[in-house]
């Protein structure tokens, strides 16, 4: 496995080249690009075809930059220097352990204040270049489009918060022997909390630009349906613990390869498991039996899924549809693989089901109501 891009260079090149970058932060980053480029595309499609539209907004020009502005981009260039020059200084533990870096107070005050003054000057000088002798506003057109930057930066930021009080929820029980380290640490996230928190983080920034939520709903479908079968690459490469349940049973077919059908997950970033002999460092565990990959089937899936959102999207004319059919996918997929893979159980009434049935039932439901609402509704729904 790769827990770090640095892993992954050595494995493929040979070179050991140390570099503070794990592989599932990068590959849940190329999650969000994936999803930035399908929601951009969908917006301008349905701008192209005249279901969104452009807003006019008024803004003001000319003005120099306020004490305000300075003190903000001073801060944030304060938090920067801070801790990339303490980064820096100390190279070699950031490598091995940059949650600890970025997590922890510790930090470079003069790298702090220099990064602080540089931001702020650069503030200053970028708004003197088009200061006036007068203010003056101006009316400037905005699409629908040239809002997913500012939904993406929400949405992730909301998303795994999301996805890290459902995970602490999920493990109570480790969450109150240590809530701190529960909330701080970078492993453990859970996708429906994620889903649920980002989705409405990016609701509330479209309707407050114009964006009715069914059609917006419909837009991020295909494009979370993406952004997941990416980010379960992260997940599948650096063994981070969303595997199956140990698989002893014979290959069903021969030419199948191993990794496919059982694995043991070496070198995972959850550290579990047995010791590797003569490995050295943080990653030294390998599962002692092995595991269905179902992260590896997810993104296989996933991405099957989204292909068939992505073909059936121009044939969806109903606000909602599309919407709702992401909603029953995701509830069957994510279902179908909780039978085979590991997860805390939860026992009301006799009932045992893990979080994720429950919350994937719960989505597949609503994707009929919400088709079947959607369809009923056509007539009323074609204007909206």
């Amino acid at each position: 496995m790769f827990p770090t891009v640095s892993h992954f260079i050595a494995y493929a090149f040979g070179v050991n080249v140390p570099l503070p970058f794990n592989t599932f932060g990068v590959l849940v980053a190329m999650a969000f690009i994936a999803g930035y480029w399908a929601f951009t595309t969908e917006l301008k499609r349905k701008e192209a075809q005249g279901i969104l539209h452009p807003v006019k907004r008024i803004v003001t020009i000319g003005k120099p930059a306020t004490t305000t502005e300075l003190l903000y981009n001073g801060l944030f260039g304060f938090i920067i220097g801070y801790k990339l020059i303490y980064a820096l200084l100390n190279y070699r533990l950031f490598v091995s352990d940059a949650q600890t870096i970025l997590l922890s107070s510790k930090g470079n005050i003069i790298g702090g204040l220099l990064f602080a003054a540089l931001f702020a000057y650069w503030d200053y000088k970028e708004k003197s270049r088009f200061k006036l002798e007068k203010e003056k506003t101006v009316e400037v057109t905005e699409h629908p489009y040239e809002l997913t930057g500012n939904m993406v930066v929400w949405a992730a930021i909301w998303g795994l918060l999301g996805a890290k009080i459902f995970d602490n929820l999920e493990h109570w029980d480790s969450f109150i022997k240590d809530p701190i380290g529960g909330l701080l640490s970078f492993s453990g996230l859970t996708f429906y909390g994620g889903l649920i928190c980002g989705g409405a983080a990016v609701l509330y920034i479209a309707k407050k630009n114009g964006i009715k939520p069914l059609h917006m709903l419909d837009v991020g479908g295909p494009g979370m349906m993406l952004a997941y079968s990416v980010g379960r690459i992260g997940c599948h490469l650096s063994g981070d613990g969303d595997w199956g349940i140990v698989n002893l049973h014979p290959k069903p077919f021969s030419w199948l390869p191993d990794w496919l059908w059982a694995y043991t997950y070496p070198n995972n970033v959850a550290m579990e498991g047995v010791p590797i002999p003569r490995c050295t460092g943080r990653f030294c565990n390998v599962l002692p039996l092995p595991v269905y990959p179902t992260p590896l089937y997810e993104v296989i899936v996933c991405f099957i899924l989204f292909l068939i959102l992505w073909r059936i999207r121009n044939q969806i004319k109903i606000p909602g549809v599309m919407f709702g059919i992401y909603l029953v996918m995701n509830g069957i997929e994510r279902f179908c693989i909780e039978l085979i893979r590991v997860n805390s159980r939860y026992h009301v009434a006799g009932i045992s089901f893990t979080q994720a049935e429950l919350i994937s039932s719960l989505l597949f439901i609503c994707g009929i109501l919400l088709i079947s609402y959607a369809v009923r509704n056509k007539e009323k729904l074609a204007t909206y």
